[in-house]
């Protein structure tokens, strides 16, 4: 069912990652924008439809064609339920009860999650020592730059828990999409089809639950925030994230979670004067060695080399 990927990154490869990490960055920014005016359900229906709008209108537009066969869809089904439907609702659930810097540091267990469900379920993509302390060195170096004083008491449990759920649901779709692969679909394709199989079973779901949106009372600012959310943020970040799936797997391709809020404080401190402190730097570190120890190679190397100086010495 899965073919057999690198799972080692190319410099293409990690300059996709970058990108995706950017756009996803903002999209914590973006939804903290539109929460407030609109609910949970209809923010994440919004997202889908106008991004596979958007992904339909560009895949045609090169020629693109949609799959006729219906297993085709089923995958398509179970890719939007794990990796839209269940983590959006929970993700812009949670932050309607905590703040977006919370989020990001709980949402950047994914790539823990991604080790042991992918090494568990992936012949090719089995847990190592180094994946293992990379990710958690990785993962430590987000709390530190985000901070620990935003785990305070007052904090709700349950919004916390929807995000960590919503982070082992993007674990098991890292693993899931790996199927893709030996369907031999077009990455436009599978994000468009992805995102509309998602809006299907979204749209009944929150017409019952919020009922229809009145467009009069939503304020143009919301409109443009939307819109960068699902076209930005989600459709073109899902041609990229099906991209590396496809080449480097799915442990890999959630590293991004790591990478999302270095992205976010870089892009405040660019477009927003923000102040970059120290503590924002060690954790930058951090997160560098962590991504350097899952990606493998330079410490392979440097312990090939470590090796080699020790046989030396033993037969000098």
């Amino acid at each position: 069912m899965n073919a057999t990927i690198n799972t080692s990154m190319s410099a293409k490869g990690w300059a996709m990652l970058l990108l995706l990490s950017i756009l996803w960055g903002g999209s914590f920014f973006l939804i903290g924008v539109v929460v407030s005016d609109l609910p949970p359900l209809t923010i994440v229906t919004l997202r889908v439809a106008i991004a596979a709008i958007t992904l339909w209108i560009f895949a045609l537009a090169i020629g693109l064609k949609p799959p006729k066969d219906l297993k085709v869809w089923l995958v398509f089904l179970g890719m939007g339920l794990l990796n839209n439907v269940i983590p959006f609702a929970l993700i812009v659930w949670g932050q309607t009860q905590i703040a977006s810097g919370l989020a990001s540091i709980l949402n950047a267990a994914t790539p823990i999650f991604a080790v042991i469900v992918a090494g568990a379920l992936l012949p090719d993509e089995r847990i190592t020592s180094l994946k293992l302390t990379g990710v958690t060195v990785g993962f430590i170096g987000v709390v530190i730059m985000i901070g620990l004083p935003a785990f305070s008491g007052e904090v709700s449990l349950f919004a916390q828990l929807a995000i960590i759920a919503a982070a082992l649901s993007y674990a098991f779709a890292g693993v899931y999409g790996r199927r893709f692969n030996a369907l031999k679909i077009n990455p436009i394709i599978t994000a468009a089809g992805q995102v509309t199989a998602s809006t299907l079973v979204l749209i009944p779901i929150t017409l019952f639950v919020e009922g229809p949106l009145d467009i009069n009372t939503v304020a143009f600012s919301t409109w443009a925030a939307m819109s960068a959310l699902a076209i930005l943020c989600t459709a073109i970040a899902y041609i990229l994230y099906f991209k590396i799936l496809a080449t480097a797997g799915a442990t890999n391709v959630l590293l991004v979670t790591l990478l999302v809020p270095v992205s976010a404080i870089l892009l405040g401190s660019v477009f927003l004067n923000e102040t970059l402190a120290p503590v924002h730097f060690i954790g930058m570190t951090l997160i560098a060695v962590g991504l350097s120890a899952i990606d493998g190679r330079l410490w392979r190397k440097l312990l090939t080399n470590e090796d080699s100086k020790t046989n030396s010495t033993q037969e000098g």
